[in-house]
């Protein structure tokens, strides 16, 4: 964990994923069910994170249910109800 920065969202690996026997594939964010996929979307989830280290893994959950905003993201417009 030392080559993650300070701050960094993703250090204490967040994510976390199961695969059922259904083949439906389960993301969990901090322990608590973020996303689940299904039939070929799964079967992409699992084609491309097999195989990658922990932090690529980290990023890949994160896009994939857009839990986390990293890098260049643009703010939230105000609203007209914002004050």
């Amino acid at each position: 964990m030392n080559e993650f920065r300070k701050g960094d969202p993703l250090a204490h690996e967040p994510f976390s994923y199961q695969q059922t026997k259904e083949g439906h594939v389960q993301i969990f964010y901090d322990g608590r069910l973020a996303k689940t996929i299904k039939g070929k979307e799964a079967d992409r989830f699992i084609f491309k994170i097999t195989g990658v280290g922990e932090r690529a893994s980290q990023l890949f959950m994160a896009k994939v249910t857009g839990k986390i905003k990293i890098g260049n993201e643009k703010p939230r417009r105000p609203s007209k109800f914002d004050e």
